[in-house]
């Protein structure tokens, strides 16, 4: 089939190589523009386009490609396109595009866990299995008819970012099984029960905020959903402590949440929760590296007591 494929960060990578490698015809690769991501400015390809490139695809960048992009689109004929984290609202103009409409793979199993950042809402939810649907693209956000699910197991302390590189190679396959289908003229869609959609809110950086009057087990599901972004931080002298890794501590305290219980270089860090407490395992002090807990107290000191 002709395919325009549709997709911007690392996630996306995985399934554009999958295709690559399968007997389809991608006929255009469809990404964000370049942006500058350090100081000097300079413009960066994503992650993408790299790979498009790298294969000799013919690749279309768009500000906006609800006002850009139709005439390009509809010129190509696509069979089917495939959207996989690009990053952009599609209309319903460019949904009637191709012959067989647009799939998406969803970084969960719909309809829990609709929109942005799926992945951390799972971890910080608590959920110990997640997984990618491949599901009918339609105007609503991730309410499409669902054309097969993976699943995948979320390890009790798999951080946002461990769990989005695991979760990136799963939809190949289910996507590639999805292709042979429609040319054989054997898919079967099943409608979403919206009543148990749930829905993910887009971050912000003062999202990472640790509460610690919280249980530390979602303490714990809090930071490791927010690692590598907005990423977890508490406040200590005026300045931003982020927390990269944590996990529950079996020390038992009477202190307050939020209070030091323990402090050493033996045994680490560990903050009173308002139910059980957490050892934080590597944080990072403003203007300077990250580090491991033990290591980062071999050169200061937080006494006990202090209060976060």
């Amino acid at each position: 089939m002709r395919i325009i494929f549709l997709g911007t960060p690392e996630f996306s990578v995985p399934t554009l190589s999958a295709l690559c490698k399968s007997n389809h015809e991608i006929i255009a690769v469809v990404t964000q523009p370049d942006k500058s991501k350090n100081r000097g400015y300079e413009l960066l390809p994503p992650p993408v386009k790299v790979v498009a490139k790298e294969n000799g695809l013919n690749v279309l960048q768009y500000r906006k490609i609800r006002e850009d992009g139709i005439n390009d689109l509809v010129h190509l004929k696509p069979d089917i396109m495939i959207t996989c984290a690009y990053g952009q609202i599609l209309s319903q103009e460019i949904i009637d595009i191709p012959k067989y409409g647009i799939v998406n793979l969803h970084a969960s199993l719909l309809p829990k866990y609709r929109g942005s950042s799926p992945i951390n809402w799972a971890i910080i939810n608590g959920e110990t299995t997640t997984g990618i649907t491949l599901m009918k693209t339609e105007i609503g956000i991730d309410t499409g008819d669902m054309l097969g699910t993976v699943q995948c197991e979320i390890g009790e302390n798999e951080t946002a970012g461990e769990l989005f590189e695991k979760m990136s190679t799963l939809g190949g396959d289910l996507l590639l099984e999805f292709l042979d289908k429609i040319e054989a003229g054997e898919v079967i869609a099943t409608p979403q029960n919206h009543e148990l959609a749930t829905h993910c809110k887009m971050f912000k950086k003062s999202d990472g905020a640790i509460d610690f009057t919280k249980s530390a087990k979602d303490v714990h599901n809090h930071i490791r959903g927010m690692n590598p972004w907005p990423c977890g931080f508490f406040t200590y002298n005026d300045k931003i402590i982020k927390v990269f890794e944590s996990r529950i501590s079996e020390v038992e305290s009477d202190g307050e949440a939020g209070e030091v219980v323990v402090s050493d270089t033996k045994n680490g860090l560990v903050i009173k929760c308002g139910e059980g407490a957490v050892e934080i395992l590597s944080l990072q002090f403003p203007n300077a590296k990250r580090t491991d807990a033990k290591s980062f107290l071999n050169g200061r000191s937080i006494e006990i007591g202090t209060k976060f």
